[in-house]
């Protein structure tokens, strides 16, 4: 014991001395025999079981945390696995010092990983303690992983699939209802907030030690002039003498409001991104005219992975409420994603196998039967409608006992029909060209399965036979 005693006697000595050391009194994280100290204290805390030695060690802890975190911002040097270990500390023994974690991890989010989520090392280690301490997490501070989602997508988007097993280990914990419909968007834009990582770090150099906001900042004042100059002139920040053929004038410009949305660090709630908007149409110019990098090819395979655990989640836990709020985001983005054929290929594969499952277990789903008009937007639309009218019949608007249910979608499938009907429609014109040939052969498939869906319907629901009839006794092309 006395042995004990020496050695977590000469760990506090050693994390003292650092603070009244002059080489590392203003940069902690530089003398690396702090993170050893503390992560031999806390094994003799673990080992020992003494709430007095913890006691004895906690205020020396405490204090190296509080000089760590206000010396980040005036230093270069990773913070991250420190902070960790003193964190961990905090987790496994704060009762006994009654320590409330929650502001101290709040702030590791703030001041920490959103300077270094770029470091794998610190990357990895953040995961490997978020997924150690999962449980603890969601029961004691169950707001602080879906607030900071935003942050931790960053993370996979920027260290790839390298840390993708991790990841998926915590992802489930980031969903709640609060960011349940925000993550949707995020988890689509995954490959898109690559291409502003990537624009960041060709712009203001290294990701690593500076958070997307000092990144800004470290421009001023010619960033501030240019920001007033937008404000009062209604000009664009780059215009006037950069070099019209620099690929930087191509991508999101730091000034766009989806780019700091796409950058931000914490959920804020939903917010629509409007993909006509001048920097998502310069960003996704420049990725269709760029080699892709690495890490955007690894983003383009790991989103939609991540798309089917957001989707089983969904199915499995939330409700129909919240579900019914996210189809309307769904439907508006089927076709709307990234331009790669292959990830858009996989993504609508995956929205559509969700919208007929939602609609497999609630048939009454409004937003889903509200959305059908929508069907000639695009090629996209157009098949998830020919998706919905098979499962409308399939399902038969939730059996027998769906009456209610039942009637709506048909009357739903009347309109489509008499809409599929016309002669505007089916594009009876005299039009030779491709384009109209393509689009009145994805008109008159989907007429077809419009007209099994109603014939399903009646068979189930035989109260609908009579309005069938009159429904599918109309002459189709006249």
């Amino acid at each position: 014991m006395a042995g004990r005693d020496r050695d977590w006697d000469f760990l506090l000595r050693t994390i003292s001395n650092s603070a009244r050391d002059s080489n590392f009194a203003a940069d902690p994280a530089a003398d690396p025999s702090l993170l050893h100290s503390v992560k031999k204290l806390y094994e003799l805390c673990k080992a020992e079981n003494s709430e007095d030695l913890v006691a004895r060690i906690y205020p020396q802890i405490n204090k190296l945390f509080q000089r760590a975190v206000a010396s980040m911002s005036q230093s270069r040097t990773s913070y991250g696995l420190l902070l960790l270990a003193i964190l961990q500390f905090y987790l496994d023994f704060g009762d006994v010092v009654l320590h409330d974690a929650d502001p101290s991890l709040r702030t590791f989010f703030r001041s920490c990983l959103s300077r270094e989520f770029a470091d794998s090392v610190v990357a990895e280690a953040t995961l490997d303690f978020l997924n150690a301490n999962k449980k603890k997490l969601l029961v004691s501070f169950p707001t602080l992983l879906p607030q900071f989602f935003p942050l931790l997508l960053k993370l996979i988007a920027w260290n790839g699939e390298k840390l993708e097993k991790s990841f998926r280990q915590i992802f489930p914990a980031l969903i709640s209802p609060g960011s349940f419909l925000p993550m949707f968007l995020s988890l689509m834009d995954l490959p898109v907030l690559v291409v502003a990582l990537e624009k960041v770090e060709r712009t203001s150099g290294s990701l690593i030690g500076s958070s997307i906001a000092s990144i800004q900042q470290s421009t001023a004042p010619k960033m501030l002039l240019d920001l007033m100059d937008e404000a009062y002139t209604g000009s664009t920040i780059g215009d006037g003498e950069a070099d019209s053929e620099s690929e930087d004038n191509n991508t999101i410009d730091v000034a766009d409001p989806l780019f700091l949305d796409l950058l931000k660090d914490e959920n804020d709630g939903l917010t629509e991104r409007h993909w006509t908007s001048p920097g998502m149409t310069a960003a996704l110019q420049a990725a269709i005219n760029s080699p892709q990098s690495d890490r955007l090819k690894q983003v383009l395979n790991i989103a939609p992975r991540l798309l089917d655990v957001y989707f089983a989640i969904a199915l499995r836990e939330v409700n129909d409420s919240i579900i019914c709020a996210l189809i309307p985001q769904l439907m508006s983005r089927v076709a709307t994603t990234f331009p790669d054929k292959t990830f858009s290929h996989k993504v609508q594969k995956r929205l559509l196998e969700f919208m007929l499952s939602s609609f497999q277990r609630s048939p009454n789903f409004k937003p889903i039967m509200d959305r059908l008009g929508e069907a000639y937007d695009s090629p996209a639309k157009t098949e998830l409608a020919l998706q919905l009218c098979w499962a409308m019949g399939e399902y038969a608007g939730g059996g027998p006992s769906q009456k209610d249910a039942a009637r709506e979608l048909f009357e739903n499938l009347e309109l489509l029909l008499y809409e599929n009907l016309s002669s505007s429609r089916l594009g009876l014109r005299q039009e030779s060209n491709i384009g109209e040939t393509s689009r009145c052969s994805s008109q008159s498939r989907l007429l077809c399965f419009v007209v099994t869906a109603i014939a399903k319907l009646a068979t189930v629901h035989r109260e609908l036979l009579p309005r069938a009839r009159v429904s599918l006794g109309k002459p189709l092309w006249s």
